[in-house]
């Protein structure tokens, strides 16, 4: 990251803000007139929602090369999988335990009191290790593997 120009950094400051917005809002801890939380959120619920805007913003900016550069298509299927699976874990982790349709579903309403909250904080853990982990796969290959220049 040390490498990284002003591009990368723009992305990455964007893409952490935007993220930052879609999961505040989405997850009410923005108060927006769209959702609604049944249950006050807990305390690590906004520590883990800004680490996970950060860590998303970063990884967006891994997939931003610098001007006259191409990326491969290798390079670019790395870390998207887990940063996924890591972005949602971090969406249910933050959410309202009994706003979720798909928890409702699963569960009903006592069993999303019961069983999903005491699960939430786990599942706050494992996005951001997967956040991480898919961050510092897709550095370790940029750095291993470096997009080729192009020659004028």
């Amino acid at each position: 990251m040390r490498e990284w120009g002003a591009r990368r950094w723009w992305a990455a400051a964007i893409g952490a803000a935007a993220t930052a917005a879609l999961l505040g809002v989405m997850t009410a801890l923005i108060p927006n007139p769209l959702f609604s939380r049944m249950i006050a959120p807990e305390w690590w619920n906004y520590p883990v929602w800004i680490a996970s805007a950060l860590l998303s913003g970063l990884l967006l900016a891994t997939y931003v090369t610098p001007r006259g550069e191409g990326g491969t298509a290798a390079t670019a299927e790395r870390g998207t999988r887990t940063s996924l699976g890591g972005g949602l874990l971090s969406w249910f982790a933050i959410g309202c335990p009994v706003c979720n349709k798909l928890v409702l579903l699963a569960v009903g309403a006592s069993g999303a009191l019961t069983w999903f909250a005491p699960l939430q904080p786990l599942l706050a853990a494992a996005g951001l290790v997967l956040l991480g982990w898919a961050l510092r796969t897709r550095l370790r290959t940029a750095a291993s593997c470096p997009s080729p220049t192009r020659k004028a």
